[in-house]
Protein backbone atom coordinates (compact mmCIF):
# COMPACT_ATOMS: atom_id res chain seq x y z
CA UNK A 1 0.00 0.00 0.00
CA UNK A 2 1.56 3.51 -0.88
CA UNK A 3 -0.47 6.21 0.45
CA UNK A 4 0.82 9.83 -0.60
CA UNK A 5 0.36 13.39 1.54
CA UNK A 6 -1.76 14.34 -0.95
CA UNK A 7 -4.18 12.19 -1.02
CA UNK A 8 -4.40 11.98 3.08
CA UNK A 9 -4.46 16.21 2.74
CA UNK A 10 -7.42 15.76 0.30
CA UNK A 11 -9.04 13.36 2.44
CA UNK A 12 -8.79 15.52 6.00
CA UNK A 13 -9.63 18.98 3.75
CA UNK A 14 -12.67 16.88 2.22
CA UNK A 15 -14.31 15.70 5.64
CA UNK A 16 -13.88 19.17 6.86
CA UNK A 17 -14.98 21.45 4.51
CA UNK A 18 -17.95 18.69 3.94
CA UNK A 19 -17.63 19.16 0.17
CA UNK A 20 -15.11 18.21 -2.90
CA UNK A 21 -15.60 21.95 -3.97
CA UNK A 22 -14.64 23.43 -0.55
CA UNK A 23 -11.71 21.56 -0.27
CA UNK A 24 -10.49 22.71 -3.27
CA UNK A 25 -10.85 26.04 -2.27
CA UNK A 26 -9.22 25.20 0.90
CA UNK A 27 -5.99 23.38 -0.84
CA UNK A 28 -5.93 26.09 -3.54
CA UNK A 29 -6.14 23.38 -6.41
CA UNK A 30 -8.97 22.31 -8.38
CA UNK A 31 -12.08 19.89 -7.61
CA UNK A 32 -11.37 17.41 -9.83
CA UNK A 33 -7.52 17.16 -8.42
CA UNK A 34 -9.09 16.60 -4.95
CA UNK A 35 -11.88 14.01 -6.11
CA UNK A 36 -8.64 12.33 -8.28
CA UNK A 37 -6.46 12.17 -5.14
CA UNK A 38 -9.35 10.85 -2.86
CA UNK A 39 -10.38 8.39 -5.06
CA UNK A 40 -6.63 7.25 -4.91
CA UNK A 41 -6.22 6.96 -1.48
CA UNK A 42 -9.60 4.64 -1.76
CA UNK A 43 -8.16 2.43 -3.74
CA UNK A 44 -4.99 1.64 -1.59
CA UNK A 45 -7.10 1.43 1.44
CA UNK A 46 -9.48 -1.16 -0.48
CA UNK A 47 -12.70 0.91 0.21
CA UNK A 48 -14.73 4.07 -0.01
CA UNK A 49 -13.47 6.50 2.63
CA UNK A 50 -16.46 9.21 2.17
CA UNK A 51 -20.15 9.12 1.30
CA UNK A 52 -20.83 11.60 -1.56
CA UNK A 53 -23.83 12.99 -1.55
CA UNK A 54 -25.54 16.77 -0.94
CA UNK A 55 -22.77 16.67 2.48
CA UNK A 56 -19.38 14.85 1.75
CA UNK A 57 -19.20 12.31 5.67
CA UNK A 58 -16.26 9.82 6.76
CA UNK A 59 -17.59 5.96 5.50
CA UNK A 60 -17.24 3.85 8.70
CA UNK A 61 -13.54 2.91 6.90
CA UNK A 62 -13.09 6.97 6.72
CA UNK A 63 -13.90 7.15 10.65
CA UNK A 64 -10.72 4.43 11.19
CA UNK A 65 -8.40 6.49 9.35
CA UNK A 66 -8.87 10.13 10.07
CA UNK A 67 -7.34 10.42 12.94
CA UNK A 68 -4.36 8.81 11.64
CA UNK A 69 -4.29 11.01 9.19
CA UNK A 70 -4.73 13.70 10.55
CA UNK A 71 -1.53 12.66 12.88
CA UNK A 72 0.38 12.34 9.64
CA UNK A 73 -0.09 15.76 8.75
CA UNK A 74 0.28 17.08 11.76
CA UNK A 75 3.97 15.82 11.91
CA UNK A 76 4.27 16.21 8.84
CA UNK A 77 3.57 20.21 8.71
CA UNK A 78 5.75 20.69 12.19
CA UNK A 79 9.04 19.14 10.28
CA UNK A 80 8.54 21.58 7.12
CA UNK A 81 8.05 24.22 9.89
CA UNK A 82 11.13 23.02 11.30
CA UNK A 83 13.59 23.69 7.98
CA UNK A 84 11.63 26.90 7.29
CA UNK A 85 13.64 30.02 8.08
CA UNK A 86 13.19 31.28 11.46
CA UNK A 87 10.71 33.58 10.25
CA UNK A 88 7.06 32.87 11.54
CA UNK A 89 5.09 32.33 8.80
CA UNK A 90 1.96 29.71 7.79
CA UNK A 91 -0.92 28.43 9.56
CA UNK A 92 -1.81 27.60 12.85
CA UNK A 93 -4.89 25.82 14.18
CA UNK A 94 -5.83 26.43 17.57
CA UNK A 95 -8.84 25.18 19.77
CA UNK A 96 -10.69 27.34 22.91
CA UNK A 97 -14.21 26.40 24.31
CA UNK A 98 -16.86 28.79 23.61
CA UNK A 99 -16.46 31.09 26.06
CA UNK A 100 -12.64 31.54 25.78
CA UNK A 101 -13.12 32.20 21.81
CA UNK A 102 -15.47 35.22 22.68
CA UNK A 103 -13.89 36.36 26.41
CA UNK A 104 -10.09 36.17 25.68
CA UNK A 105 -9.22 35.29 22.27
CA UNK A 106 -9.91 38.53 20.44
CA UNK A 107 -7.07 39.76 22.72
CA UNK A 108 -4.75 37.05 22.02
CA UNK A 109 -5.05 37.22 18.40
CA UNK A 110 -4.87 41.09 18.59
CA UNK A 111 -1.57 40.71 20.30
CA UNK A 112 -0.45 38.02 18.10
CA UNK A 113 -1.60 40.34 14.88
CA UNK A 114 1.32 42.79 16.32
CA UNK A 115 3.82 39.68 17.57
CA UNK A 116 3.38 37.28 14.69
CA UNK A 117 2.12 38.99 11.70
CA UNK A 118 2.26 36.58 9.35
CA UNK A 119 0.98 33.47 10.93
CA UNK A 120 -2.93 33.02 10.37
CA UNK A 121 -4.02 31.87 13.71
CA UNK A 122 -7.62 29.78 12.59
CA UNK A 123 -10.01 29.28 15.18
CA UNK A 124 -11.59 25.40 16.21
CA UNK A 125 -14.64 25.83 18.69
CA UNK A 126 -15.16 22.46 21.02
CA UNK A 127 -15.73 21.55 24.41
CA UNK A 128 -13.95 20.57 27.18
CA UNK A 129 -13.31 17.22 26.61
CA UNK A 130 -12.31 17.81 22.86
CA UNK A 131 -9.75 19.80 23.72
CA UNK A 132 -6.51 17.45 24.72
CA UNK A 133 -7.73 14.71 22.03
CA UNK A 134 -7.69 17.35 19.51
CA UNK A 135 -4.20 18.68 20.50
CA UNK A 136 -2.78 14.67 20.53
CA UNK A 137 -4.39 13.43 17.21
CA UNK A 138 -3.28 16.04 15.45
CA UNK A 139 -6.47 18.06 14.57
CA UNK A 140 -4.97 21.21 16.24
CA UNK A 141 -1.68 22.23 16.56
CA UNK A 142 -2.55 24.23 20.12
CA UNK A 143 -5.64 25.12 22.50
CA UNK A 144 -6.63 26.52 25.54
CA UNK A 145 -6.79 23.92 27.80
CA UNK A 146 -9.62 24.60 30.79
CA UNK A 147 -8.23 23.68 34.23
CA UNK A 148 -5.97 20.33 32.95
CA UNK A 149 -4.90 18.04 35.48
CA UNK A 150 -1.31 18.80 34.99
CA UNK A 151 0.14 21.83 32.81
CA UNK A 152 1.42 20.30 29.77
CA UNK A 153 5.58 21.18 29.50
CA UNK A 154 5.76 23.86 27.93
CA UNK A 155 1.86 25.28 28.22
CA UNK A 156 1.57 28.42 29.94
CA UNK A 157 -1.16 30.11 32.17
CA UNK A 158 -3.05 32.86 29.53
CA UNK A 159 -6.02 33.78 32.56
CA UNK A 160 -8.07 32.80 34.93
CA UNK A 161 -11.92 33.78 35.72
CA UNK A 162 -14.78 32.97 38.11
CA UNK A 163 -17.70 30.82 37.35
CA UNK A 164 -20.94 32.63 38.03
CA UNK A 165 -24.64 32.81 38.14
CA UNK A 166 -26.64 33.96 34.84
CA UNK A 167 -30.45 34.83 35.69
CA UNK A 168 -33.06 37.17 34.00
CA UNK A 169 -33.12 40.81 34.50
CA UNK A 170 -36.07 40.65 36.81
CA UNK A 171 -35.49 38.13 38.94
CA UNK A 172 -36.25 38.28 42.52
CA UNK A 173 -32.69 38.03 43.19
CA UNK A 174 -31.24 39.96 40.54
CA UNK A 175 -29.91 42.65 42.95
CA UNK A 176 -28.02 40.16 45.22
CA UNK A 177 -24.69 40.60 46.39
CA UNK A 178 -24.32 36.49 45.61
CA UNK A 179 -25.80 33.39 44.63
CA UNK A 180 -25.33 29.77 46.33
CA UNK A 181 -26.58 26.53 44.51
CA UNK A 182 -29.20 26.44 46.57
CA UNK A 183 -30.97 29.65 45.54
CA UNK A 184 -30.29 28.31 41.71
CA UNK A 185 -31.56 24.56 42.02
CA UNK A 186 -34.65 26.89 43.16
CA UNK A 187 -35.52 27.83 39.78
CA UNK A 188 -34.00 25.15 38.10
CA UNK A 189 -30.24 24.68 36.83
CA UNK A 190 -29.53 24.20 32.91
CA UNK A 191 -26.33 23.00 32.67
CA UNK A 192 -24.02 22.07 29.82
CA UNK A 193 -24.12 25.33 27.89
CA UNK A 194 -20.65 25.73 25.92
CA UNK A 195 -18.65 23.13 27.71
CA UNK A 196 -19.04 24.12 31.66
CA UNK A 197 -20.45 21.04 33.11
CA UNK A 198 -17.15 19.95 34.49
CA UNK A 199 -16.38 22.96 36.42
CA UNK A 200 -20.17 22.93 37.78
CA UNK A 201 -19.94 19.38 38.55
CA UNK A 202 -16.77 20.24 40.90
CA UNK A 203 -18.65 23.11 42.54
CA UNK A 204 -21.30 20.77 43.91
CA UNK A 205 -18.87 18.35 45.25
CA UNK A 206 -17.15 20.82 47.08
CA UNK A 207 -20.58 21.71 48.44
CA UNK A 208 -21.27 18.41 49.50
CA UNK A 209 -23.99 18.33 47.27
CA UNK A 210 -25.36 15.91 44.52
CA UNK A 211 -24.98 17.41 40.89
CA UNK A 212 -28.26 17.98 39.69
CA UNK A 213 -30.03 20.47 36.68
CA UNK A 214 -33.50 20.81 35.23
CA UNK A 215 -32.35 21.21 31.06
CA UNK A 216 -29.00 19.97 30.23
CA UNK A 217 -27.95 21.88 26.39
CA UNK A 218 -25.02 21.78 24.53
CA UNK A 219 -24.80 25.51 23.18
CA UNK A 220 -24.41 28.57 25.00
CA UNK A 221 -27.07 30.19 22.52
CA UNK A 222 -29.93 27.64 23.77
CA UNK A 223 -28.96 28.18 27.63
CA UNK A 224 -29.11 32.08 27.19
CA UNK A 225 -32.76 31.37 25.40
CA UNK A 226 -34.08 29.14 28.29
CA UNK A 227 -32.85 31.49 30.66
CA UNK A 228 -34.98 34.59 28.55
CA UNK A 229 -37.50 32.47 28.93
CA UNK A 230 -38.31 31.70 32.47
CA UNK A 231 -37.24 28.05 32.08
CA UNK A 232 -34.60 28.09 34.58
CA UNK A 233 -30.66 29.74 35.69
CA UNK A 234 -27.09 28.71 34.99
CA UNK A 235 -23.98 28.69 35.82
CA UNK A 236 -21.12 29.96 33.29
CA UNK A 237 -17.57 31.26 33.35
CA UNK A 238 -17.12 35.43 33.91
CA UNK A 239 -15.61 35.48 30.29
CA UNK A 240 -18.88 34.62 28.88
CA UNK A 241 -20.25 38.07 30.39
CA UNK A 242 -19.76 39.10 26.20
CA UNK A 243 -21.72 36.51 25.48
CA UNK A 244 -24.58 37.59 27.56
CA UNK A 245 -28.02 38.80 25.95
CA UNK A 246 -29.21 42.15 27.10
CA UNK A 247 -32.06 40.76 29.35
CA UNK A 248 -29.60 38.34 31.66
CA UNK A 249 -27.68 39.38 34.35
CA UNK A 250 -24.27 38.08 35.35
CA UNK A 251 -23.72 37.64 39.32
CA UNK A 252 -21.38 36.03 41.85
CA UNK A 253 -21.47 32.53 42.82
CA UNK A 254 -20.70 31.67 46.83
CA UNK A 255 -18.80 30.02 47.27
CA UNK A 256 -16.43 31.45 44.85
CA UNK A 257 -15.01 28.78 42.05
CA UNK A 258 -11.89 29.78 39.79
CA UNK A 259 -10.89 27.85 36.59
CA UNK A 260 -7.51 28.31 34.88
CA UNK A 261 -7.05 28.46 31.16
CA UNK A 262 -3.53 27.15 29.90
CA UNK A 263 -2.61 27.33 26.48
CA UNK A 264 -0.43 24.81 25.41
CA UNK A 265 0.52 22.33 22.33
CA UNK A 266 0.13 18.44 22.84
CA UNK A 267 2.11 16.38 25.23
CA UNK A 268 2.42 12.99 22.80
CA UNK A 269 4.34 14.39 20.08
CA UNK A 270 6.53 17.28 19.17
CA UNK A 271 4.84 20.83 19.14
CA UNK A 272 4.46 22.79 16.04
CA UNK A 273 6.80 25.57 15.77
CA UNK A 274 3.71 28.10 15.14
CA UNK A 275 1.98 26.77 18.51
CA UNK A 276 5.47 27.43 20.31
CA UNK A 277 5.27 30.88 18.60
CA UNK A 278 1.83 31.87 20.09
CA UNK A 279 3.06 30.69 23.55
CA UNK A 280 6.00 32.41 23.58
CA UNK A 281 4.59 35.93 22.34
CA UNK A 282 1.55 35.17 25.46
Amino acid sequence: MTVSLPQLRAFVATVDAGSFTTAAVALGVGQSAVSHAVAGLEREVGGPVVRRGSATVPTPLGERLLAHARSVLASVDALEAVVRPATARGTVRLAAVPTVCQGLLPRLRELWSVTLPDVDVQVYEGDDDEMPEWLEVGTVDAAVLVDPVTVPDGGVVVARDEMAAVVRRDHPLADAEALTLDDLHDDGLVAGGGGCEHQIQRMHELAGQPFRYAHRVREMSTMFGMIERGEGVSIVPTLGRVMLPAGLVMLPVAPRYERTLVLSGPSSRPWHPLARALVDAV
